[in-house]
């Protein structure tokens, strides 16, 4: 699994192109192409009362994003690759799944919520439901970011998010497809961190005898992984611990001095998943790291 064309989708915030220079560098792993998307809300160019549409407002914000995406291209191009524009009009979420289906892209990638000084989550609704409902994978970006730990207000910038990527394991299908996809980082990624976390619901009730027999398979199967990223040309190191799991993937992270988290999508009942949430998207909303998510 490589990535070589990539679906970059923005809404020009602060330090959107940051953003994009930093993805630029998985041109060292393969990428060739990026297809640049900006998606005008239908609810800003219709006016309801009677359905109608502000074809001049549209018109107007297409251009703008046009000029803009003109000076991204120019720099694309600089670098030895190639670029496209895709703008649309309509819903979100629809119009960046539709547009990487045609596009057949390997990779979305798409920016976090604006945060507020009120807010608690890195992400709005609609990363999420991106996160949730496609069949690639999506790569949440969060280049600057404000977070708290141990009990400091910390300000992180994200320029070199391929350096040390965390894979974080639960064994299933989408874990072993993130592993995949991980392996492509050859020349890119120094050193790739495994990790998985024995649940704090699966170690409840058992006694020493049955955890250390969990641990045991849980290290046997992380030697299996850190085995089959270096026979792919990349360095691995391995950690098990026992806990909440999105707490644990998240002290990892920072202990481990992570770039990024590579996780397979949660595997649950899809339903119960929207709904109610994985962990993969739980770290996806509350890491202060970009987060790749594999399906």
């Amino acid at each position: 699994m490589r990535i070589e064309k990539v679906l970059f989708h923005t809404r020009f915030r602060d330090l959107a192109f940051n953003a994009l220079e930093v993805l630029l560098e998985l041109q060292k792993a393969g990428l060739q192409e990026v297809v640049l998307t900006y998606v005008i809300p239908r609810e800003e160019v219709a006016f309801v009362p009677y359905g109608g549409y502000l074809k001049d407002a549209a018109e107007q914000m297409e251009e703008v994003a046009r000029l803009r995406f003109e000076q991204w291209q120019e720099f694309i191009s600089s670098k030895g690759l190639r670029s496209k524009v895709r703008i649309e009009t309509g819903t979100l979420n629809a119009k960046i799944l539709a547009v990487a289906e045609e596009e057949k892209v390997d990779l979305i990638v798409t920016g976090r919520k604006k945060r507020s000084a009120f807010e608690k989550v890195y992400v709005g609704s609609h990363v999420l439901d991106i996160l949730r409902r496609s069949v690639r994978p999506v790569l949440m970006g969060k280049y600057m970011v404000q977070y708290e730990w141990a009990g400091e207000v910390l300000t992180r910038v994200n320029d070199h998010i391929f350096d040390r990527p965390l894979l974080a394991t639960d064994w299933s299908k989408p874990s072993e497809n993130a592993l995949e996809l991980i392996k492509s980082f050859k020349g890119l990624a120094g050193k790739v961190l495994v990790v998985h976390n024995i649940g704090a619901k699966i170690s409840k009730g058992l006694d020493v005898t049955a955890l250390r027999a969990i641990e045991d398979e849980s290290k046997r199967r992380l030697d299996d992984y850190c085995g089959r990223i270096e026979e792919a040309g990349l360095s691995a190191e391995s950690y098990l611990s026992v806990g909440k799991t999105t707490l644990e993937i998240l002290r990892q992270s920072r202990e481990q001095k992570a770039t990024m988290i590579v996780m397979g999508r949660t595997g649950k009942d899809w339903l119960q998943e929207y709904w109610l949430g994985g962990v993969s998207h739980r770290v996806a909303e509350v890491s202060e790291l970009p987060v790749l998510l594999v399906p």
